[in-house]
């Protein structure tokens, strides 16, 4: 993708849009390994749970079921990994091990080095969905 400006931690700044187009514009434009990151986290969702809706905003990915409103999970890129948000993570069974100050929430770091577990993946993309999505 031509002409789109990195921020810190190289996370592509993309416009906010609905769909499935602008995720696809902020993969394309993530540098280096974490393109790979994020796509694989992108066609995990995808897989698992098919209609997922997808939109950038804040300059990031999000997802949500495909017949509720909010969204289950978003991710980031920072300088050494990229951070998956589980809105309601604190209800995932395992729960993720990202600590927040949010009470709900818990991430995921995933450095280029680390191979992912996509069957965990899978499992708390399935678990978040169920539950009610953060309306932001």
């Amino acid at each position: 993708m031509r002409d789109v400006k990195l921020l810190a931690g190289g996370n592509p700044q993309i416009p906010k849009g609905e769909g499935d187009a602008p995720v696809q514009a902020y993969l394309a434009a993530m540098p280096g390994w974490k393109q790979r990151i994020g796509r694989t986290v992108d066609a995990l969702v995808t897989a698992t749970l098919p209609g997922v809706r997808k939109a950038v905003k804040w300059n990031s990915p999000f997802y949500g079921a495909a017949d509720q409103e909010g969204w289950f999970l978003s991710f980031h890129c920072f300088d050494r990994y990229v951070k998956l948000t589980f809105f309601r993570g604190t209800s995932l069974d395992p729960v993720p091990p990202g600590p927040s100050k949010q009470k709900d929430v818990r991430y995921l770091d995933i450095r280029e080095e680390d191979a992912i577990d996509e069957a965990l993946l899978a499992a708390w993309c399935r678990q978040a969905s169920a539950l009610p999505g953060e309306r932001l």
